[in-house]
Formats: structure tokens, sequence, C-alpha cells
């Protein structure tokens, strides 16, 4: 029987470390967007991994899942697999064999207020871009150019400069060179 932990963050400027889950025999950790299961490698792979009579840990409901039916799903399966998991924050826990109503009720309640939250918070990013666009200061991401490589390459040949081509095909030096090793390789 193993102590299993998952930890998330949503992006890259946020820390892990206020995630402490105390003593776990082996941690599950990602950077991903708790909207959904999907692209949460670390997730799929805690689930696979744990084996009937161990407890994945989890600092709160909402490091799990943002959304209230994935959260089911997910505690769901990991308890059909014979797993405990363990919320530390709300101090909740969901064993396989147990059914606790009130456990139960709070669960979902907490799930609720998750998903209304990444709701809330969607409709405010929403709202900053829509004001954003219309003072002209939100600009969408440029689109990188396709390159056309035989053109590079034959410019070479021609013995232009990595920098006259960069120039020309209006894309940096490095792509160039990429592009030139691409040739080697």
């Amino acid at each position: 029987m193993a102590t299993i932990g998952y930890v998330r963050v949503s992006s890259l400027s946020q820390s892990t470390e206020r995630q402490d889950l105390g003593d776990v025999d082996r941690v599950f950790e990602e950077i991903a967007s708790g909207k959904n299961t999907s692209g949460r490698p670390a997730l799929l792979s805690m689930m696979d991994y744990a084996r009937a009579g161990d407890t994945v840990k989890v600092y709160s409901i909402d490091r799990l899942a943002r959304d209230l039916r994935d959260l089911q799903d997910i505690i769901t399966q990991l308890n059909d697999k014979g797993v405990t998991v363990s919320f530390l924050t709300e101090r909740l826990s969901f064993s396989p064999n147990t059914e606790d109503a009130l456990a139960k009720l709070q669960l979902q309640m907490m799930g609720a207020f998750a998903e209304f939250e990444r709701n809330i918070i969607k409709k405010r990013q929403a709202e900053g871009i829509a004001k954003a666009k219309e003072r002209g200061v939100y600009a969408t991401r440029k689109r990188t150019p396709t390159i056309n490589r035989e053109t590079v390459k034959t410019l070479r040949e021609q013995g232009l400069s990595t920098y006259k081509i960069a120039d020309k095909m209006g894309i940096s030096r490095m792509s160039v060179h990429r592009i030139l090793k691409e040739q080697v390789a």
C-alpha cells in the first residue's frame, strides 16, 4: 500500500511549494489547467499507477479538478480501483467501501464552487480582452510565417549571407541557421 501525492499548478509562474502533502511514497506533479482531465499526463499517470489499498493525497479539491463532473469521475475511477482519495485542506477522504453522505455533499459543494470560480475567471478574462481591444492595446499573437526552406537553401547557394537571407525572407537568423543545418544532417 502506497501513499501517492498529486500536485498541480496552472502556470509556470506558480509554485507547488505551498502544496505540502507530508510523507508520500511518490508524487505526480504537473503544470496544467484543471479545467478537464485531457492534457494532464501526470494525472492520468497517477490514476494508472494507483493500486488497490493505495491512498492518493491532494492538497485541495481545486488542485484535482475545476469541473464538478471531472472531480466526481476521477474519485469514482480511483475508488473503483480500491484507492482512497484524501483532500488535506478540506479534510475529506473518499474510500472505496465507505458511503459518507456528508462528505459527498461537501465534495459536491466544493467542486461546484471550484467550477463557479473557474467560470468567473473566464468571464473576467473575456471582459478584459474586449476592453483592451476597444482601447487598441490588445494584439493577437503574430502568426509565424511559413518558411520556404528551398528558397533559403537556394539563396545560400547564391552566396547570400545568413543576415541577408533572414532579412529577405522576413525570418530570424537562427531560423536560417536551423534550415541550413537540416541540409547537412
